[in-house]
């Protein structure tokens, strides 16, 4: 608490979204989110003044999921934001800031203090990115200018993403996140040539190919895309019901909770958590016993994009047995990556459910204040965490331990058209947006009801 008391003063002079005084209608949610999407847009495409143009490829698998554009003002797209976050969820979840995230007061201070944290990340992640010359090289005597800049286009999306949160639909990162993917997945699919020799996207490519024997791997990243997308939109529907009874009447209801209990937000911040790694990495080059703890780090948190179209071409060529022997550096890395990935979304996961009120005892003083109890049990808070610790903790892992497995594996099959984490965000924040703009739909025809879903 006392870095808290420390640090309020400082935080309390960042400027900030005034939020609105009453609910904007849905027409200007809708309108704000569209104003945001398109200044993200023009952000990725304003390119950075100083810079050396062939630098600027490195990490680009994983841009995706920080709804990047190396080269351009959003070089670091939200990463500090998220990664400010990460940090600050694990010096509360260790006890090393004393904090009670259900007081109001105490809530507002630690976003205050996260919105700072994530400024200094601003200007820390734009060195990080240009100081070493990997992914972004300065031009001599640049330097400073092209920092200055990446920070700005961060400080920009950070105050882009309080306003879709305030006066938009969903948030910010989400929407920058499934704009950037979008982007990126259509254009790879129709994109025209661009130089000579350039085959263009997949859809070219595979037209090409029906001269020579139609090339059907070509098309595997959009079959597993599609894969994806229908997985996601089945499984947003499972969920567990636990009864509960409403009122003095008795009146009965249930109490649903989803296989993915915490959404997509472990694999945002486990991959953000894997990317700064990345970075730390090319950082501490120069430091040869930071550099070969933070180099199997990376090599445990990298990717191995493209694994399934190489293996699948290997077979077809060398067999199966010499293709896995081959391929088994990259196979054991895969193995590696899905476990890191795996281990990573279940603590971010539980940190998550804590942080955003969504544990048991959360719920239970929650339902108990709504006048809400489970049938056959006493009236007590207790009582009720005791049944909700029944299945909110193992949901939780499973459904971190499900999306971790799903976009990882994704990742090594989708290549270049995008990221298997990519598409997996996309689905989950489109169809968080549909299910959010429902609700408007509906609580703009019935005030009442509106009233009752607040």
């Amino acid at each position: 608490m006392a870095l808290l008391d420390f640090l309020e003063p400082v935080y309390r002079m960042l400027p900030e979204v005034k939020p609105p005084e009453i609910p904007p209608p849905l027409n200007k949610k809708i309108m704000w989110s569209g104003i945001a999407l398109l200044l993200f847009f023009v952000l990725g495409n304003i390119s950075l003044i100083g810079i050396e143009p062939q630098r600027i490829a490195y990490l680009e698998q994983l841009q995706t999921i920080l709804a990047s554009n190396m080269g351009t003002l959003i070089s670091a797209g939200i990463g500090p934001i998220v990664l400010a976050s990460i940090i600050l969820q694990l010096l509360v979840g260790g006890k090393f800031i004393d904090i009670d995230l259900s007081n109001p007061r105490d809530r507002v201070r630690f976003q205050g203090m996260q919105k700072l944290f994530a400024v200094g990340l601003c200007f820390f992640e734009a060195i990080a990115l240009s100081i070493t010359g990997n992914p972004i090289l300065a031009k001599p005597g640049f330097l400073w200018l092209v920092v200055l800049q990446i920070a700005v286009g961060s400080l920009v999306l950070m105050y882009l993403d309080e306003l879709v949160s305030k006066y938009g639909i969903g948030s910010g990162i989400g929407l920058f996140i499934a704009g950037g993917v979008a982007g990126r997945f259509f254009w790879q699919i129709f994109r025209p040539p661009t130089m000579l020799g350039d085959p263009g996207g997949v859809l070219l490519q595979f037209i090409a190919s029906l001269s020579t024997g139609a090339n059907f791997l070509i098309l595997l990243p959009i079959f597993v895309a599609l894969a994806i997308f229908l997985i996601i939109v089945f499984v947003e529907g499972m969920h567990i019901n636990i009864p509960i009874t409403m009122g003095r009447r008795g009146t009965g209801g249930r109490f649903p909770v989803k296989l993915l209990y915490v959404s997509n937000m472990p694999v945002i911040l486990a991959v953000t958590l894997f990317v700064n790694i990345q970075l730390w990495s090319q950082i501490a080059q120069g430091v040869p016993i930071v550099n070969s703890i933070l180099g199997g780090l990376a090599w445990a948190t990298n990717s191995p994009f493209n694994l399934f179209y190489n293996l699948f071409l290997r077979i077809s060529a060398e067999g199966p047995i010499t293709a896995f022997i081959t391929m088994s550096p990259q196979i054991l890395q895969a193995i590696i990556y899905l476990i890191a990935l795996m281990a990573c979304c279940i603590v971010f996961g539980m940190f998550w459910v804590q942080m955003g009120g969504q544990s048991p005892e959360a719920v239970a003083e929650q339902l108990q204040r709504s006048g809400m109890y489970i049938p056959g049990f006493r009236r007590d808070p207790r009582i009720v965490k005791k049944v909700l610790d029944r299945y909110i903790p193992t949901i939780v892992i499973i459904g971190s331990m499900f999306v971790a497995l799903l976009a990882g594996l994704g990742n090594m099959a989708l290549g270049g058209l995008s990221s298997g984490m990519g598409i997996l965000l996309t689905v989950g924040i489109i169809y968080r947006i549909y299910e959010q703009l429902a609700k408007e739909q509906l609580a703009g025809m019935h005030p009442m009801l509106g009233k009752l879903m607040g």
